[in-house]
């Protein structure tokens, strides 16, 4: 992926990724959002969120990781990754999760 040759400031940087989760926030249908999403990402960025959050659902209900690639074909390092962010993230993955597929996301 394309890096700045200097990173933004914390700030600047806060302040982008907040008015991009507006923008997404204020989309209201799903096609919308595709549209948004196909201009915003290259087909390989594309691809990769979507493997991505095509393995949140069977992360969730334990299926191994094995498996997971099995069903898949996502690698079983993207897996990982993303099981490690379902434990330890900043809590996106089980945001949308509990809504999309709410009998997952255990109850506290």
């Amino acid at each position: 992926m394309k890096q700045r040759p200097e990173p933004l400031p914390e700030r600047d940087a806060d302040a982008s990724l907040k008015a991009l989760a507006k923008a997404l926030a204020a989309l209201d249908r799903p096609d919308d959002v595709r549209a948004f999403l196909e201009d915003l990402c290259t087909p390989a960025e594309l691809e990769a969120m979507s493997d991505r959050w095509r393995v949140v659902p069977l992360l969730l209900q334990g299926v191994p990781y094995r498996e997971i690639h099995d069903r898949t074909l996502v690698s079983v390092t993207t897996i990982g990754r993303v099981a490690r962010t379902l434990e330890r993230g900043a809590g996106g993955y089980a945001a949308a999760a509990k809504r999309q597929h709410p009998r997952l996301i255990p109850s506290h």
